[in-house]
């Protein structure tokens, strides 16, 4: 190395997460439009790089580099030190001019790896002149494209990463460390923190409602009280089809369906929810006796006091003297059962289809294309990868632990493992690119004006938010619709995800905009909107039966407080169910909420005042949702920003 020249400053800033540093040594090469410098090793008389530390070294050359387009970092064993992992943050390069270039990382970094690091400015593929940028463009991809392969878990269904285990992901999306000890944690203690550990091998049924009140109140949050305190009431039961953990089922009733035979007298204020994506699917066995699970209709009307009522439930699809229409002036019993029926094909079509295929499967395809298709300089990359954290981690898990043949959920639910996977195909066979556009699905479905839906009005503000701040950064970088088309790793995006997941495409700026929109709504606003409430509105078993025991009724008069007992889970399923319910619903505490950019993949001006208008915005609606909620008997919490996490990590 010559002793005299130019001198650059490099400013390494080690990750802030846990076992982060390294006492190994860190080597690194500038990369210039006139030239490279040497390999130089990074020394420091400190020692090494620590946990949340920026250190500072000096790299002489004997003249200019130029324009810094890329360096190259490696990490080495010191033969004294074991061999330790090291988390790099990002370089930022001070140039003998004062200018500062910052390299973003944020990845681990092996034993004799070599990593190159793009200057951070973003570049969409035509923007890159230089021949050593593309080259190292297309290299960064071909190496993505063999760390993150394709699989088929289940024929009919997104397809996902292919992987083995947990240990067997790519570092760059695995759990931290406080993430994974403290899951493993959740996982296996929610029983004990429920108090529920002793009642794991009783498989008796429910004898009595208060029984399943003691179980109940050893872990509780103010909306489960009420859910179990309400649960009964008809105004209850209509309100959690617009603000429970699955408002996505109920629209606006037209015309009655044929098959569905009731007078249509109160036409206008009509509003149907149909299962019948449940209907013949096979029924599971549960503690060697058979389950029974129904594809109900559910009519309900919107009184004058803008309260939404159920008026008619028929358990089956077809009608028929063995399928009766239930109805609120019915017996007590025989109503209540019926309401249960269809809170059970709630529990199914929320699970499978709303959470599971809409928010969690299609997550991954979104996160699946990001990765392998768009490099790290690119605009889109460095706005979409915030949003993948954890998302592939998360559904691996779930795929391994919650939907095989011996998985939580299939052991709980009335659908068994040929069910779900007949469910899971349906549900995506009908799935729709409007009906993931929050506009575009309340509108579809009619529900513009029903008062006090507050998913739809924090959805929408949410999804108005999300929408001005992507408008601003597409816009900043494509200017016109040709720019788009020019733009082949976009068009690779949108081809892997046509491929994997939804059909779609598209070539105009605008239809971008909307489109990267619905992807980051999806993994943030409408996960959360489907899952933070699982435990809220699904703790109280017979608000939220899972399985039901007993064959439907096929006639009126014969069910008594007996008879809804026998239908409910058993004791065993009833508890694991609320454990699995719980775990699913707890807020991690690396929690990143949506909006907030601990990492730094944008550094020019633009799209950093675009993130903190964002920000401000989303602080307001916090403000906002906050005060309403506090004048609420029962509020929604689920899409205050701040309690909406930036992607799908639980």
């Amino acid at each position: 190395m010559c002793c005299s020249g130019e001198v650059y400053q490099v400013h390494v800033t080690t990750g802030d997460v846990l076992h982060a540093g390294t006492m190994n040594n860190v080597l690194i090469k500038l990369v210039g439009t006139d030239g490279q410098s040497d390999q130089t090793l990074l020394y420091d008389k400190k020692g090494g790089f620590y946990q949340g530390s920026t250190c500072t070294y000096s790299v002489k050359c004997p003249v200019s580099l130029g324009k810094l387009v890329l360096i190259e970092v490696e990490k080495q064993k010191y033969s004294i030190f074991p061999e330790d992992d090291w988390f790099c943050s990002k370089i930022v390069v001070t140039t003998p001019d004062g200018d500062s270039v910052s390299f973003p990382c944020y990845r681990w970094l092996w034993d004799r790896e070599k990593v190159v690091l793009m200057e951070s400015t973003a570049k969409r593929v035509f923007d890159d002149s230089l021949p050593l940028a593309q080259y190292h463009r297309e290299k960064e991809l071909q190496s993505r494209q063999m760390e993150y392969r394709w699989s088929v878990y289940m024929e009919g269904i997104p397809q996902c990463l292919k992987a083995d285990s947990p240990t067997s992901l790519p570092a760059a999306v695995r759990f931290s460390f406080k993430k994974s000890t403290e899951f493993a944690f959740n996982n296996s203690y929610g029983l004990a923190e429920l108090k529920l550990k002793d009642f794991t091998e009783c498989k008796q049924q429910w004898t009595k409602m208060e029984d399943i009140k003691r179980v109940f109140c050893t872990k509780r949050t103010e909306i489960s009280a009420y859910v179990q305190e309400h649960w009964k009431e008809d105004a209850f039961f209509g309100y959690q089809f617009l603000n429970g953990v699955n408002p996505m089922v109920i629209k606006r009733c037209s015309k009655l369906p044929r098959n569905f035979p009731v007078t249509d007298d109160m036409r206008g204020n009509i509003f149907l929810c149909d299962y019948k994506i449940l209907e013949g699917l096979p029924t599971n066995a549960i503690n060697q006796k058979q389950q029974y699970q129904a594809a109900p209709l559910c009519l309900l009307y919107k009184n004058a006091e803008d309260k939404l009522l159920p008026i008619a439930i028929q358990l089956n699809q077809q009608p028929g003297d063995l399928n009766p229409i239930f109805l609120p002036s019915d017996c007590e019993h025989d109503w209540l059962l019926a309401k249960m029926c269809v809170r059970s094909a709630e529990f199914c079509e929320h699970q499978l289809n709303s959470h599971l295929l809409r928010a969690h499967l299609l997550a991954e395809v979104f996160a699946m294309a990001t990765l392998r298709t768009l490099p790290m300089v690119h605009p889109l990359y460095k706005l979409l990868i915030p949003h993948t954290r954890y998302t592939l981690q998360i559904n691996h898990m779930a795929r391994q632990v919650l939907i095989t043949e011996t998985g939580s959920f299939t052991q709980i639910s009335s659908i068994g493992g040929a069910g779900i996977s007949l469910m899971l195909k349906r549900a995506l066979s009908s799935l729709t690119y409007s009906s993931l556009c929050l506009p575009e699905n309340i509108s579809a479905r009619g529900l513009e004006s029903v008062p006090n839906f507050y998913y739809r009005d924090d959805g929408l503000r949410l999804w108005n938010i999300i929408n001005k701040f992507v408008q601003g950064i597409v816009c900043h970088y494509y200017s016109s619709d040709m720019e788009v088309q020019k733009d082949s790793e976009l068009q690779s995006w949108i081809r892997e995800i046509f491929v994997h997941g939804i059909p779609q495409s598209f070539s105009k700026v605008e239809e971008v905009v909307k489109f990267v929109t619905m992807v980051i709504f999806t993994g943030s606003a409408q996960h959360a909107a489907v899952n933070s409430g699982q435990f809220d509105f699904g703790a109280w078993i017979p608000n939220n039966p899972f399985t039901m025991q007993r064959p439907l009724p096929t006639a009126k008069g014969n069910t008594s407080q007996n008879t809804i007992l026998q239908t409910l889970p058993d004791i065993n399923i009833s508890v694991q169910g609320m454990s699995i319910f719980w775990v699913l619903s707890r807020t991690s505490s690396d929690f990143v909420a949506l909006g907030v950019y601990p990492e730094e993949y944008f550094t020019e001006s633009v799209p950093c005042k675009l993130i903190k208008k964002m920000q401000r915005k989303l602080k307001g609606l916090s403000e906002e949702i906050k005060e309403r909620n506090a004048e609420l008997k029962l509020p929604y919490p689920y899409l205050c920003p701040e309690e909406v996490e930036n992607s799908v990590a639980i």
